[in-house]
């Protein structure tokens, strides 16, 4: 189980960056875009980014398998701090403007598991769909 709340909504990152079965440049850059700069990071050594993700992609690979993976990470994190989680594994899952099936089933999962009500992560959603939005033509 990860040590710490940082520590599982990086997990939870990771887990959503490669849910389609591989880690983009572009995914990874997202990942230590977000820990160096979102409030809820403050506290976490950056330099330990790397060894928390690898450790993610071992326990996903290993006997825990993908289940134990997100059920450990979210055990990690605060109720209060999960609507952050499914709002960081969005922001991870959206940044290629195209959900595969593997991204929206691991979306599935994890809303299942987490204590936020629907219209929240409806909302949290909507707005990565927002943010995302390229101008038509």
């Amino acid at each position: 189980m990860p040590t710490s709340a940082h520590e599982g909504l990086i997990h939870i990152m990771v887990i959503a960056a490669s849910s389609d079965n591989t880690m983009t440049q572009s995914e990874w850059r997202r990942v230590e875009g977000l820990v160096g700069r979102m409030p809820v990071f403050e506290g976490f050594d950056p330099s330990r980014l790397t060894d928390v993700a690898n450790a993610c992609v071992e326990k996903v690979n290993g006997a825990p398998g993908l289940d134990g993976a997100i059920n450990d990470a979210l055990a990690a994190i605060p109720v209060k701090l999960q609507d952050t989680a499914y709002a960081l594994a969005v922001e991870l899952t959206a940044l290629d403007l195209h959900l595969s099936q593997e991204e929206l089933r691991f979306l599935e999962m994890l809303r299942d598991r987490i204590e936020v009500d629907r219209l929240t992560t409806a909302a949290i959603e909507t707005a990565a769909r927002a943010r995302y939005r390229r101008m038509p033509g």
